[in-house]
């Protein structure tokens, strides 16, 4: 490859990908014209560049699948947190004396797993009671972070494994039934109707799904309240921080959904987990009250993970039962994707497409996912970030035409191209890492 004369052209093509281990190929033609005069203003093709195609980003936002443009994914995702809570990227700075919280909504139990305590042991039960099955109800032993007995359930026959699939299936369902009753409960506070409130108020999120180690999906949500006018706009006064937290307890605490009765399943009802952690962000004068910016960083980091980083399930969708057999999966994990290929054989859950979601143990939603008026979106950060890199001139900008065509034809790198595009992807975070430690702050 160094020796070959377009290797250096190959190299630049790298370096502007920020080193993807899975770039995109494709070939084609861009071609802009004056509109009036028809005269050629530029012309680009891919006939002369190394193998007769251009590399772009593969944009996959996972660590596991492409470091170098997960950490992009990062930026780009802290940005828009971050642009919610402190104001930024045309929301108006008005939005840090709105109430604000970051709430975490857990699944339920679907049965005992081993864990980490602070207490130490992990289920200490007098008596030493065991299962119908002949198994153990209690653990004596003091796990560390890192054992690979965290999350596994202590009896995999009294697992819920129906329950937690179904649950996963739900989850969007779930966050919609909290948000209308986190409407009713604001709305009940303040003595207007429902209708009335959201004349007045507006609930504005962005949320991050986590998986745990027991393989359950819990959400970390950015709450804040906006005026019907949205981030610009106050909302009506005797709503603060506290009274936000209250409702949220408590919308959160009466959701409950039926799953789809299947008779082969009987009746499921879904709900969220007691466990419901709400915190309130640094403008309030709570002493447990959150930075801003850790929150931003916080929700950043777990956009770049996926099922595979906790060992909850694949980067890539199940095509037959035999690759839930072949996976390097816990046991655990291996039943819910055996459940999700179970159950997508059902003819009265088949909208919930199981079996294509299997690899994720059911759950289909987004990482993260936000509310319309929260703050900016992805789209326009990227183009933002493109304008900074590559400036429009603006003298050939107006009155021209420019016609593209571009066809796929391939991704990924040879084995030896990709050792060279992962050195270049570790060069380019060591020098960011570098750049944010001289100025004291962070590198976009």
């Amino acid at each position: 490859m160094a020796n070959d004369p377009l290797f250096p052209r190959w190299l630049d093509q790298v370096i502007a990908t920020g080193g993807c281990a899975h770039p995109v190929h494709l070939t084609g033609q861009t071609t802009t014209s004056d509109v009036a005069t028809g005269e050629l203003l530029h012309h680009y093709d891919t006939s002369r560049e190394p193998g007769e195609r251009l590399l772009i980003r593969c944009r996959n936002r996972r660590a596991t699948v492409c470091p170098a443009c997960s950490r992009l994914h990062a930026g780009d995702t802290y940005h828009l947190v971050r642009s919610g809570l402190l104001g930024g990227k045309n929301v108006p700075e008005a939005v840090r004396a709105h109430p604000r919280l970051f709430v975490t909504l857990t699944a339920p139990s679907f049965g005992p797993v081993h864990r980490v305590t602070e207490q130490g042991r992990c289920r200490t039960r007098r008596g030493g009671p065991s299962c119908e099955h002949g198994r153990p109800l209690s653990c004596p032993v003091e796990h560390s972070p890192h054992d690979s007995l965290v999350g596994q359930p202590l009896c995999p026959d009294c697992y819920d494994y129906v329950g937690h699939v179904l649950w996963h299936a739900h989850a969007g369902r779930l966050w919609k039934a909290f948000t209308d009753n986190l409407y009713h409960r604001l709305a009940t506070h303040t003595g207007r109707t429902r209708a009335a409130l959201r004349r007045a108020l507006r609930v504005s999120y962005a949320k991050v799904a986590e998986y745990q180690r027991r393989a359950a999906v819990h959400v970390h949500a950015v709450i804040r309240l906006d005026g019907a006018g949205g981030p610009g706009d106050p909302p009506p006064d005797g709503i603060g921080t506290d009274v936000l937290g209250d409702c949220v307890r408590s919308a959160a605490a009466a959701v409950h959904l039926r799953a789809p009765h299947a008779p082969a399943l009987g009746e499921h009802l879904l709900r969220w987990g007691a466990q419901i952690d709400v915190r309130p962000l640094r403008a309030s004068s709570a002493p447990e009250a959150l930075n801003d910016e850790a929150v931003a960083a916080y929700v950043a980091k777990y956009i770049t993970k996926g099922a595979a980083d906790t060992g909850a399930g694949l980067d890539h969708r199940i095509t037959a039962s035999r690759d839930i057999a072949l996976a390097h999966v816990s046991p655990h994990v291996r039943a819910l994707m055996a459940t999700c290929w179970r159950l997508g054989a059902l003819r009265e859950l088949a909208p919930h497409r199981l079996r294509s979601w299997a690899h994720t143990l059911g759950y289909r939603g987004h990482i993260l996912t936000k509310s319309r008026a929260y703050s900016t979106t992805y789209t326009t950060l990227r183009q933002e970030r493109a304008q900074h890199c590559q400036p429009v001139d603006q003298s050939t900008e107006l009155g021209t035409i420019t016609e593209s065509t571009w066809r796929y034809i391939g991704s990924g790198h040879t084995p030896g191209a990709a050792l060279i595009a992962a050195g270049i992807a570790e060069d380019l975070a060591r020098n960011r890492e570098i750049a944010r430690d001289a100025v004291g702050g962070d590198v976009g």
